[in-house]
């Protein structure tokens, strides 16, 4: 009994860090029209766009938190070094109410 519970655990930390890091889409492995895509039909995704950096892509306004704006931003992807973008920013970082 122990070594089967053993074992399992064994088959289970040895496949935790590939289940994380297969979770995140990555934009360097898709054309740019499969990410704007992708955008498109989730309205929002976060996706990753190089080996430690990540971030929340919307397909408009309405996915952004009340008081957020989009802006423009260019990810990259396999075929397309700048692809087109929006995020979501706070257009006033620094203002206290």
């Amino acid at each position: 009994m122990i070594a089967a519970l053993a074992a399992c655990g064994a088959v289970l930390v040895t496949a935790l860090p590939s289940a994380a890091q297969s979770g995140r889409p990555n934009s360097t492995a898709m054309s740019c029209g499969q990410v704007q895509s992708m955008i498109n039909q989730r309205g929002a995704v976060v996706l990753s766009t190089g080996r430690y950096t990540f971030d929340r892509y919307v397909a408009n306004r309405s996915y952004c938190q009340h008081g957020e704006v989009t802006r423009r931003d260019y990810i990259p992807t396999k075929d397309n070094a700048k692809c087109y973008v929006l995020r979501c920013i706070n257009p006033q970082p620094w203002r206290y109410d």
